[in-house]
């Protein structure tokens, strides 16, 4: 658990660098950016690894390199959580790749600096939501 939270903080540390997601607030709206996720104030582990595997997608699907090594860590932070998941005995479904994802494509060609902004800004809330369950151990 103290792994998962100190890549946690990585994460949230390395979007932060990137100085430009700054200019953005997690709870704003931007039209036909409504498949990345928003705050989730209870989250499961399994909502957590939802949600990590969504934004990872995303991720994937942006040409910028400062992505690169949040993907990775992202990744990690995803085996992080199944060996979280398994030690409550609880395992975690597969998550399969999301239909409302479908449309990125056409979404990333209009706004990709609008895309990269929003996703990088929820994730970052999404992770720091993250960490304070984390304190709160919580369920499968």
């Amino acid at each position: 658990q103290d792994d998962t939270k100190t890549l946690i903080k990585t994460i949230v540390t390395r979007i932060n660098d990137i100085s430009h997601t700054q200019s953005v607030s997690s709870k704003q709206r931007v039209t036909g950016l409504d498949f990345i996720p928003g705050l989730h104030p209870l989250l499961s582990l399994s909502k957590m690894d939802q949600t990590l595997a969504i934004y990872q997608q995303i991720l994937a699907s942006l040409p910028s390199r400062n992505v690169i090594q949040i993907s990775n860590d992202l990744e990690n932070l995803r085996d992080l959580l199944h060996l979280l998941a398994a030690s409550k005995s609880c395992p975690l479904p597969q998550v399969r790749a999301l239909e409302s994802l479908e449309s990125l494509g056409v979404v990333l060609e209009a706004s990709l600096y609008s895309t990269e902004l929003v996703a990088l800004s929820r994730l970052q809330g999404s992770l720091q939501d993250m960490l304070r369950q984390l304190d709160l151990s919580p369920g499968c």
